[in-house]
């Protein structure tokens, strides 16, 4: 689990014209919030914020004032277009506190080369202690025959964290491969390629 340690600057304006004076400035609105604590408005550098939210699920260490807040990232805003980071929500955890999150889902393993592999799910939610929030958790689909589905059960989670999605929720699914789209694309070939053929003859008769 990663931690990032990063300074963070209490805000005193508010609004849509101070958060883009903020952004121009290089610099993310943010609130963190939790455990009945009055919300804090701060802003934090966007360069550093930026590398540091590319962790899945990491810990940001904020400095602010001298105080150190130990925060997770809940919500994300990033324009539609640009993905600049426009703002971010925290919230506050404690070392040893068991927190739920969304944790990204790898494969591992050979399924049937005849199927094709649909990611219904990339991500399960599961509760984890703060500081061992997994990065990934692993899913095996060795020898996965077509037609068939992989579940949140199956999920392989390490020691410490529980799963909290629906163990039936499918993560993958391995589809059949269709041979009719296959026969329908040969069809018109097989038709062009007589064409000259069928000139031929008729300039011949």
């Amino acid at each position: 689990m990663a931690e990032v340690s990063i300074k963070g600057t209490s805000r005193t304006e508010f609004g849509k014209g101070a958060s883009r004076r903020a952004r121009v400035a290089g610099l993310v609105p943010a609130v963190i919030y939790g455990h009945g604590e009055k919300p804090l408005h701060i802003t934090l550098p966007a360069r550093e914020l930026g590398v540091a939210l590319k962790e899945s699920n990491v810990l940001l260490n904020i400095d602010i004032d001298g105080k150190v807040e130990l925060t997770l990232p809940k919500s994300v805003v990033r324009h539609p277009l640009k993905q600049i980071l426009e703002h971010i929500d925290l919230v506050l955890v404690r070392r040893g506190e068991k927190v739920t999150v969304d944790v990204p889902v790898h494969t591992e393993g050979k399924h049937d080369p005849d199927g094709i592999l649909e990611h219904v799910n990339h991500t399960i939610e599961v509760e984890a202690e703060a500081t061992s929030i997994p990065k990934f958790v692993t899913l095996d689909i060795e020898g996965m025959s077509a037609g068939t589905s992989r579940y949140a059960s199956e999920v392989v989670l390490p020691a410490g964290t529980t799963l909290v999605s629906d163990p039936k929720m499918i993560i993958v699914h391995l589809s059949e491969r269709s041979t009719a789209a296959v026969e329908e694309v040969a069809a018109p070939v097989a038709t062009d390629a007589a064409a000259p053929a069928a000139d031929a003859e008729k300039k011949d008769a």
